[in-house]
């Protein structure tokens, strides 16, 4: 594991309730002073502090705010929630955490806890999620991914305290400054990088209808250059999975593909973003730029909210594609919840969030039949799972005992493992692995990173998995492929997938 110091001058005091008056609408001055008071106050440590100051900040449009920090070359990781309406933009790194290996999950949840102990915090917001000093970032499906360049710049797991980071919690924006004492402020000081981050987001979107609504006729054509596997080595891998069920060796195994796409100018992340935002509101759009790659996509599924000691998670998994109109998709739902193969795969997913969380919980409630959730193109089965946990674990833990659940990777989770090393063929990167943020508290939320890719100039990786069990058919699993991959390749452009 590495952790990497880098502009750290933060430090808190452990309070989180209590507001005060907001400050004039220039929170960037602000909260150099800030930092600077915390600087001096309590006593040396002799060890890094963590220092950050919470003031409210003026609305914007959080893709603005991404793409502008692009534009400067400023690390950024982007989180709309439409649904529950939050968003924030987290930009630069004071300090983050890099672990690798199979106690990753551990290990980040260690050194941030260490950190975060004796961080000084001023903070306006209070109890207010996703502001104030937390952790942004993912991990590998694998915790031996590494082998494809798609992924070139992950690694293994990354999860970055930003040196500023903008949230818009129910229509009240807020902005924290973090920094690590010890470290170098390569951003200058805080003021100075959000001024540059607003005059960035401003020029770009001069015109704010045309930046706000991209042009539905202005998408470029996206050409599918490659992908892998083949739909012939698809079929036969389906049938080798579907043998493996029948024969008692897993209950599940999940087969994912990954389609390559070219297209004659560099892709316009922030229009890709926006017409995610649009057509998926009830997912999760999200988006990390690494140096010049960026993974981004709108997923469904959530892997662990975690607050105290409640926890919500919920399993996703059996799918149908959308119909053309009401009564067809209609249809198509009663279809999917009397479907016994889709009925079988999602039981798998259910089962397993009972028998991984049940020795963690005081109490845990299961929905005890799933419901049918409808997005642009595919509609799933799902059934929500609510704990109160036997003690604050945190949720890095809670992750480290989910992923990966049988919706991504199957069951028994080992030998399903085993099965997509040895045939899957890809690597799947960040794909389908937990994304999302920790605060200081051990709280937070992680997704599943589905209807996903990584986007480099002109070209994009997109991925896409199924559950496969013993009657799987492989020409209707690769045909529910196709639908999940239109989720981000309708966003990105026109692309016949």
């Amino acid at each position: 594991m590495t952790v990497v110091d880098r502009d750290a001058r933060r430090t808190t005091t452990a309070r989180r309730g209590g507001t005060r008056p907001r400050p004039p609408v220039d929170p960037g001055t602000g909260l150099d002073a800030r930092l600077a008071a915390l600087a001096l106050s309590g006593d040396a440590i002799g060890r890094p502090t963590l220092l950050s100051a919470t003031v409210a900040a003026p609305s914007a449009d959080p893709v603005a705010l991404f793409a502008a920090a692009r534009a400067l070359g400023i690390p950024a990781r982007c989180w709309i929630q439409g649904s529950a309406g939050l968003a924030f933009v987290a930009f630069g790194e004071a300090w983050s955490v890099e672990p690798t290996g199979g106690d990753r999950f551990d290990a980040a949840a260690a050194a941030w806890e260490t950190l975060a102990a004796d961080a000084r915090v001023d903070d306006d917001a209070g109890p207010t999620r996703g502001t104030g000093p937390l952790l942004v970032g993912g991990f590998a499906f694998d915790e031996r991914s590494g082998r494809d360049r798609t992924w070139e710049g992950f690694g293994g797991g990354s999860l970055v305290l930003p040196r500023l980071l903008w949230t818009d919690a129910g229509g009240t924006c807020w902005l924290t400054a973090n920094d690590v004492t010890g470290g170098s402020a390569s951003d200058g000081p805080a003021g100075r990088l959000w001024a540059r981050i607003l005059d960035a987001a401003e020029a770009s979107a001069s015109d704010v209808k045309a930046f706000a609504d991209p042009d539905p006729d202005d998408v470029p054509t996206m050409t599918v250059v490659g992908g892998v596997p083949t739909e012939e080595t698809w079929r036969t891998v389906v049938g080798r999975f579907a043998g493996a069920v029948g024969r008692g060796r897993v209950d599940k195994v999940v087969l994912a593909r990954r389609v390559d796409l070219a297209t004659d100018r560099a892709i316009d992340v922030a229009a890709t973003l926006r017409r995610l935002v649009a057509s998926a509101a009830e997912s999760t759009v999200f988006a990390i730029a690494r140096a010049d790659a960026v993974f981004l996509g709108a997923t469904p599924e959530r892997l662990v909210r975690a607050e105290g000691r409640d926890a919500l998670t919920v399993a996703v998994a059996g799918s149908a594609p959308r119909g053309s109109d009401a009564i067809e998709d209609d249809a198509l739902a009663a279809g999917l919840l009397t479907s016994e193969k889709e009925r079988e795969e999602h039981e798998v997913v259910v089962r397993m969030l009972r028998e991984s969380l049940a020795p963690l919980c005081d109490d845990l409630e299961i929905s005890p039949s799933p419901r049918v959730i409808r997005l642009r193109t595919v509609q799933h089965l799902c059934t929500d799972v609510t704990a109160r946990l036997s003690d604050r674990s945190g949720i890095l833990s809670l992750v480290g005992v989910l992923h990966p659940t049988p919706a991504v990777g199957g069951q028994p989770r080992g030998t399903a493992l085993d099965l997509i090393r040895d045939q899957e063929g890809i690597d799947r990167g960040w794909y389908a692995a937990p994304l999302g943020w920790v605060d200081r508290d051990g709280d937070g939320e992680f997704v599943v990173a589905l209807r996903s890719g990584v986007v480099r100039g002109d070209r994009a990786a997109l991925f896409a998995g199924c559950g496969i069990v013993a009657d799987s058919d492989p020409g209707r699993e690769w045909d529910e492929s196709r639908m999940k991959l239109r989720v981000l390749g309708a966003a990105l452009g026109r692309a016949e997938l």
